[in-house]
């Protein structure tokens, strides 16, 4: 791991520093990410237990055909919030997951405070239209989602005749719904980003978003009920509670989100910071036999979890099958092996051997063990991204911090063509992230500025021809073009994470990466790649829904196991009412 001797504290606790940014920055290591206990849908839970928030239904108004509009009412200790949805028909043919789509099954809004009839209308008028409707300031996020089509239609089916799907098909997919853009950055005339810093409720990164979508996934559930009922009437049935669990959110998630963790050095920094500063709480502790039983609990549901993944991705099924094929090994021989070793550092130390998938996986089930260490570190995933440069500093002190932080940019031949293939772009009907071959390809006269690894190489080059006991602001005040970067490098050299290590123009370079590096920390599970640029997840599978949210753990969903009474049941289906003076209440 890259570690310095570890010493020991008055308390007889090791003192272990933090992984090296050399292991924990590698773009691939980054890739092989996992949900942990500390991913921004497992800290939601915890708040929506603790705080008890409820969830109750505002507005019900579906036509037969399950097209119009719901409102879920939110209540905090501190606000009210409604979920607003809107449903229309789509044709097949213009369900499109890109960013370039104008039509989506399912269009909605997380709203501030309470909603009357003009708001609701500006509502109904805007959320629709996405990006280019003219949305309330009131609304905090705005997203849209496409139906899992197979998936839908098979469940509504089955419950409309009065038996649970079938659990094969549920595994093909894992979803209802798939989100392809959630904001919540006070675009498109939405709730202003900043307030969000000074929110008791939504005060930690992209926690609105994971309430939107947690509370999504609660109508996707209503929503089959609703209308298995309508379509099979006295004989339908509701879903099963635990395949209720077992389903979560899909996202289609494309190059839009990698230019994300490029622009947010200091963000990326403190999220995986504040992720080895609580792997660190553990790999301190010394090894018990009750946490080896857990660990082992949670590698046998890893396992499973694996096994139960379906992937059209063959690079995935081979990642997947290794991830199986060494845990059940280590699984086989756990307690034998766990003799060696004292500290659970020392375990994972000597596990480096293993793929980067399998390492990443122990970390998640290590992280589990100890809740009343790690859940400490929960609300620390807030940063400040100011860069800047000191005062006082000489061109040698900047070259020393690019020599010692930067020798993953600095050591990059440039001059070979490999190295600078590719360039990045924004497309100008959607401003869309894009890629392109450059010398073959239009748009790189309009490069984005994502390249840090080259700019940090022209910088050291430009460094290394000036005297090293001038001041660095003379030096950027000479060459501006290279200010940004200077300041970048210093900053982030002086962070314990820094930058990712990775250079998005090399041939080779995989921007997958990087969206499952930022999917990861949000805590998505079940990684299908669709290409090298794209990814389908989802969020809060296996998850327990609002009705019995609990703190407890949920890690590395599996198939429920339903017996022959529970797949055709009997009982009749529930469904959603809405009281004529909760509906006048809406208005």
């Amino acid at each position: 791991m890259n570690l310095i001797d570890t010493s020991t504290n008055s308390l007889n606790e090791a003192v272990l520093p933090l992984r090296s940014p050399d292991v924990v920055m590698n773009a691939q290591r980054l890739g092989a990410m996992h949900q942990t206990r500390i991913s921004f849908v497992r800290t939601l839970l915890r708040k929506i237990d603790k705080e008890q928030w409820t969830l109750s239904t505002h507005l019900w108004d579906l036509d037969d055909s399950g097209y119009g509009q719901v409102i879920y009412r939110l209540q905090t200790p501190e606000h009210t919030y409604h979920l607003v949805v809107f449903c229309q028909e789509l044709a097949d043919d213009e369900r499109n997951d890109r960013v370039i789509a104008q039509k989506w099954d399912v269009t909605f809004g997380l709203v501030f405070g309470e909603i009357g009839q003009e708001l609701l209308d500006n509502l109904k008028a805007n959320v629709p239209l996405q990006e280019a409707g003219r949305n309330s300031n009131m609304v905090m996020v705005l997203a849209r989602a496409n139906k899992s089509v197979r998936v839908f239609d098979h469940i509504v089916t089955s419950l409309a005749k009065g038996a649970q799907p079938d659990l094969d098909i549920l595994a093909q997919v894992g979803y209802i719904l798939r989100t392809t853009a959630v904001y919540g950055n006070g675009k498109f005339g939405i709730y202003d980003f900043k307030p969000l810093d000074y929110s008791e409720d939504f005060n930690q990164s992209f926690r609105a978003q994971m309430c939107a979508v947690y509370l999504l996934r609660e109508f996707s559930l209503d929503w089959v009920d609703f209308l298995a009922k309508k379509k099979g009437g006295t004989k339908a049935v509701t879903l099963h509670p635990e395949i209720k669990r077992y389903l979560g959110i899909g996202n289609a998630t494309g190059l839009g989100m990698a230019p994300y963790l490029i622009n947010h050095p200091c963000v990326v920094d403190q999220w995986l910071t504040t992720r080895e500063e609580a792997l660190q709480s553990v790999l301190v502790c010394t090894i018990e036999p009750d946490k080896v039983a857990y660990f082992s609990t949670l590698l046998s549901r890893a396992i499973q979890h694996f096994t139960e993944i379906v992937t059209i991705d063959a690079q995935q099924v081979t990642l997947n099958n290794t991830v199986v094929a060494e845990l059940t090994l280590l699984q086989n021989n756990l307690l034998t092996a766990m003799k060696g070793y004292k500290r659970w550092g020392d375990f994972l130390q000597d596990h480096e051997h293993l793929s980067y998938e399998s390492q990443e996986v122990i970390i998640s089930c290590l992280i589990e063990l100890y809740p009343e260490r790690v859940d400490s570190f929960q609300e620390k995933v807030n940063a400040d991204e100011t860069l800047s440069l000191p005062k006082g500093k000489t061109v040698q002190d900047l070259i020393l911090v690019l020599e010692t932080y930067y020798q993953w940019a600095i050591t990059i031949d440039f001059s070979a063509p490999d190295n600078s293939y590719w360039f990045w772009y924004r497309s100008v009907d959607k401003e869309e992230p894009r890629m392109g071959v450059r010398g073959q390809e239009p748009g790189d006269d309009r490069e984005l500025f994502l390249d840090i690894a080259r700019q940090t190489n022209k910088l050291y080059l430009a460094l290394k021809q000036v005297d090293p006991k001038q001041l660095i602001s003379q030096f950027v005040l000479g060459a501006p073009k290279h200010r940004a970067i200077a300041r970048r490098v210093w900053t982030m050299g002086h962070k314990p994470m820094g930058d990712i290590q990775i250079n998005v123009l090399q041939k080779d370079t995989l921007p997958i990466h990087l969206l499952r590096c930022k999917l990861s920390m949000f805590g998505a599970t079940k990684f299908d790649p669709r290409s090298d640029r794209w990814v389908r997840v989802t969020l809060f599978q296996g998850a327990p829904l609002f009705v019995d949210v609990h703190s407890d753990e949920w890690l590395f969903p599996l198939l429920p196991k339903l017996d022959e009474s529970e797949t055709d049941p009997k009982h009749d289906a529930a469904v959603l009412k809405v009281s004529s003076s909760d509906q006048e209440a809406a208005l």
